[in-house]
């Protein structure tokens, strides 16, 4: 079974269209949150997931922020205006589709959640110390979470007192150790100085992850940006992938 892994779309269709098209055949699709926020496109990104074959979604900070769950004085300026005008722009469709996607989900053989097992809105995994405590708080062999916009895959041994880190090189598949946390980046606003949209193929019967790039018509998404008066910050950072 074939499950395409994506997190962090923040409403760049653009980006999402492209990565379905690069993704080939796939049996299955699981979701990291963070569907909205930053891009210009968050109903039709909403739309655009719900469609995709055997979905398994969870809430991220900025869908959550959407929804006024949390409290927009908790974001940078410049987020917190790209969030305000999120908040004007969603639909009652993609309000109801939001708000009934849960924090975090086991599936399988597999954790799934948008920040850390230990915390899954809020926390980010940008560390082995980080990383090797949250292996307490999940009970599956993997966890895929997103948050970060960093591709990365954190590996516990058993005579390991820290996590290892490993930054997957793309179209490799590799095999997974016993317990993993892995994080396939970001669809659509990547920050490790690499543009393209990121995401993962979880080979369920081969238990290997397969991390890929594509690129797609940034300029597109930047215009809409534009168009909609939302940060420049967040249009330029774009085209370099911070």
């Amino acid at each position: 079974m074939r499950i395409l892994v994506l997190s962090d779309i923040h409403a760049n269709l653009t980006a999402l269209e492209a990565v379905l098209q690069a993704a080939g055949n796939f049996d299955a699709t699981w979701c990291l949150g963070d569907l909205v926020g930053y891009g210009p496109d968050p109903n039709e990104c909403v739309q655009a997931v719900r469609q995709l074959p055997n979905l398994l979604c969870v809430v991220g900070n900025h869908d959550a922020a959407a929804l006024m769950q949390i409290d927009a004085d908790t974001f940078n300026p410049e987020a917190r205006s790209a969030l305000l005008w999120t908040r004007r722009q969603l639909s009652q469709e993609s309000r109801d589709f939001l708000s009934n996607l849960p924090e975090k989900l086991e599936v399988d053989r597999v954790t799934l959640a948008h920040g850390s097992p230990r915390h899954p809105v809020w926390e980010y995994l940008l560390d082995t110390r980080t990383a090797t405590t949250n292996f307490d708080f999940f009970d599956t062999p993997l966890c895929f979470v997103g948050h970060t916009h960093l591709p990365v895959l954190y590996s516990q041994h058993n005579s390991d007192h820290l996590a290892r880190l490993n930054i997957p090189e793309p179209n490799q598949a590799v095999p997974l150790a016993e317990r993993a946390i892995l994080n396939p980046g970001s669809v659509g606003q990547p920050r490790d100085r690499d543009p393209r949209a990121s995401f993962a193929i979880y080979n369920q019967k081969e238990n290997t992850w397969d991390y890929r790039r594509v690129e797609y018509e940034i300029d597109a998404v930047q215009k809409r940006m534009a168009n909609a008066h939302l940060p420049d910050r967040h249009i330029q950072r774009l085209a370099a992938g911070w």
